[in-house]
C-alpha cells in the first residue's frame, strides 16, 4: 500500500471530484453538518474563551474581510478561521465522527467560510468543499485511529488540518500538484495534545487546524512546495505520530463509502464518552420525580474510554466540568440537564450537584460499548434501580432529527444573537445549498 503513493492518489481525487459526484444523502447531512457548526459557532461567541483569543489576535490581524461569528467583529481571513474554530468547539457541543472521535466540522467549515467572505463562492461549491475536507480528515483519522489517540494526540487538531487544507484548496482551485503540496503543509502543522482538555486551549486546537489548513491552500496556491509523501513516507505523519499506518482507510472505497456520511451531532454539550450517562440519568429523573432526593449513591457501568476521558472526581471549572461523568450524572439527575447551562463554573461549584457528586461512582468494563452504559441507584431505604442504555441519543442508531438540530441551533443563538437574527440565520443554513453567496451567510451571523 505504501508504493500506491496515498497523498498524490487523495490529492487526485480531491481535485478531481465535481459536486454530482456526491450522493444526494452525503450532500443532506453536510447541510446538516454545516447547520450544526453554525449554530455552535454562535452559541460559543459569548464565551470568556473567545474573548480572550480575540483580545490577544486582534493587533495581528491584516484587512477586516472576514466575520468572525456570533459578534461584531471583523478580521482577515486566517485569523476569523482562527475564531470561529475556537468558538464552534468551546461548548464542546460539535459534530462527532464516532469511528475516530474527531469533530469534523469546526476545522473545515471555520477555514472555509472564512475563505469565501473574500470571494464569490456558491453554496453548492462549498458544501462540495465541505464534504471533501471532511471525508479527508476522517479518512486520514481512520488510518491512524485509536493508536494516535491513545498516545495523547487530540485527533480534531491533527486530522483536521486536513480536511481544512483539501476544503480551501476545493475553494482556491488547486492543481493535483498544488494539494499534495498543501496536504504537506498541512502535515507538517498537525498537532493538538490531549493533555489540554478540561482547558480554553481544547478549543484552540480545530481553531488553529482551521487557521493552518488555510494557510497551508494558500501557501500552495503560490507553489510554495512540500514533500509529496507528507503522509506515507517513513518520517511523514502516519509513521512520526501513529504506531498503526492502515493506508486503506484512506483509499479504499474513495468516492463509494462516504464517512462525511456518518456524522453525527451531540444533544448533549460535553464530551461525546459522557452522553449515555447523561441520556440515562434524565430517563431516571423522569421516571424518579421528588425520589431523586433520596438517592444514597450511583453506579455507573461504561466503557474504559470514558474514566481515561473524563475520570475528573472534581472539577473547578466548567470546561472541566465537560470532561467529568460524576458532575454529568448529578446534573442530569438533580436538574435534567445536558445543556452549555450544566457545564458551567456555577453549576460545578453547586452545593447540591457537588453533594450526589461525591456519590457517583464508576467502573470501566471493555465489554460495554462507547455509547452505552449500565447505571445502578440506590435509595437511602435500600431500594435499587437499574437502566441500560444500549445507544445514547445523538448516535447513528438514535441520530438527532432535524427538527432538533434545529431546536439546537436557536436554543444556543438567540441568546447570543436575538430571536430574528437567529430564526433567519437558521432558515439561511438550511438552504446553503442554493445560495448564491456564502458570504450572506456570514454577514448575517454577525452580532446586532
Amino acid at each position: 500500500m505504501k508504493d500506491l503513493e496515498i497523498t498524490r492518489q487523495l490529492a487526485g481525487w480531491v481535485v478531481g471530484l465535481d459536486a454530482g459526484d456526491i450522493p444526494a444523502e452525503v450532500r443532506r447531512e453536510g447541510v446538516r453538518t454545516f447547520v450544526n457548526w453554525l449554530g455552535c459557532a454562535v452559541g460559543g461567541a459569548s464565551h470568556e474563551t473567545v474573548d480572550r483569543a480575540l483580545d490577544a489576535v486582534r493587533m495581528f490581524s491584516g484587512p477586516e474581510r472576514a466575520q468572525v461569528i456570533g459578534r461584531d467583529d471583523r478580521l482577515d481571513e486566517l485569523h476569523a478561521a482562527l475564531i470561529n474554530g475556537i468558538s464552534s468547539h468551546v461548548l464542546d457541543y460539535d459534530d462527532t465522527h464516532l469511528k475516530t472521535i474527531i469533530h469534523p466540522a469546526g476545522p473545515v467549515a471555520s477555514a472555509i467560510l472564512a475563505v469565501s467572505e473574500s470571494r464569490a463562492v456558491s453554496g453548492r461549491d462549498f458544501l462540495t468543499a465541505l464534504v471533501v475536507g471532511i471525508e479527508v480528515e476522517c479518512r486520514i483519522g481512520n488510518a491512524v485511529y485509536p493508536d494516535h489517540y491513545d498516545r495523547g494526540w487530540h485527533i480534531t487538531g491533527t486530522a483536521g488540518v486536513f480536511g481544512a487544507a483539501a476544503a480551501t484548496g476545493k475553494l482556491l482551485g488547486l492543481s493535483r500538484q498544488q494539494m499534495m503540496w498543501a496536504i504537506g503543509l498541512a502535515a507538517t502543522q498537525a498537532s493538538g495534545l490531549r493533555d489540554m482538555f478540561g482547558t480554553m486551549t481544547k478549543s484552540f486546537h480545530p481553531g488553529r487546524a482551521a487557521q493552518n489548513g488555510a494557510m497551508a491552500a494558500f501557501l500552495a496556491k503560490a507553489n510554495f512546495d512540500s514533500s509529496e509523501r507528507a503522509i506515507e513516507a517513513p518520517r511523514g505523519f502516519a509513521n512520526v505520530l501513529s504506531t498503526k499506518q492502515d493506508y486503506s482507510e484512506i483509499l479504499d472505497g474513495l468516492g463509494s463509502d462516504w464517512e462525511a456520511g456518518l456524522n453525527t451531532y451531540k444533544p448533549y454539550a460535553c464530551g461525546i464518552v459522557i452522553h449515555p450517562t447523561i441520556d440515562g440519568c434524565q430517563q431516571l429523573r423522569e421516571r424518579l420525580g421528588g425520589k431523586v432526593a433520596a438517592i444514597a449513591s450511583v453506579g455507573l457501568r461504561t466503557h474504559p474510554l470514558v474514566l481515561e476521558l473524563t475520570g475528573k472526581r472534581r472539577p473547578n471549572t466548567g470546561l472541566e466540568g465537560k470532561f467529568s461523568v460524576f458532575h454529568a450524572a448529578a446534573t442530569a439527575l438533580l436538574r435534567g440537564d445536558g445543556s452549555p447551562t450544566a457545564f458551567t463554573d456555577e453549576a460545578v461549584r453547586d452545593p447540591a450537584i457537588m453533594a450526589l457528586r461525591d456519590r457517583v461512582d464508576a467502573t470501566s468494563d471493555a465489554g460495554v460499548p462507547e455509547d452505552a452504559v449500565h447505571i445502578a441507584v440506590t435509595f437511602e431505604d435500600g431500594e435499587r434501580i437499574e437502566l441500560h442504555v444500549p445507544h445514547a441519543i445523538g448516535s447513528l442508531e438514535r441520530p438527532l432529527s432535524d427538527n432538533a438540530i434545529g431546536k439546537k441551533f436557536t436554543n444556543q443563538s438567540v441568546p447570543v444573537i436575538g430571536e430574528a437574527a437567529a430564526g433567519s440565520l437558521l432558515d439561511m443554513g438550511w438552504a446553503i445549498e442554493t445560495s448564491p453567496d456564502v458570504a450572506a451567510i456570514a454577514r448575517a451571523a454577525a452580532a446586532s
